[in-house]
């Protein structure tokens, strides 16, 4: 099975290939290229990559209150800071 480069035109796929390959042509279409599902000379479906979804904007300041941080949150306890400067404790 050929594969097109994801700016071309799409290729057309008979009904019988496609399904035949179903799992190939999925691959293809998430990797950017695009199939048009042929039967008789008619466009049955069109298959490709989803459209990219735009990510949403940070809000500054969206956070702002709902987080606390413990009053001790930068104090080792006496053992830890011991330990850490080769002291037993």
């Amino acid at each position: 099975m050929a594969e097109s480069p994801p700016d071309k035109a799409p290729r057309r796929v008979g009904v019988r290939e496609f399904r035949g390959n179903l799992t190939a042509f999925l691959r293809q279409a998430r990797e950017g290229r695009s199939f048009l599902v042929m039967s008789r000379d008619q466009v049955l479906a069109e298959v490709g990559p989803p459209p990219r979804a735009a990510r949403p904007r940070r809000r500054s300041g969206a956070l702002r209150g709902k987080i606390r941080i413990a009053p001790d949150f930068d104090t080792l306890p006496a053992e830890v800071l011991a330990a850490m400067e080769g002291e037993e404790g």
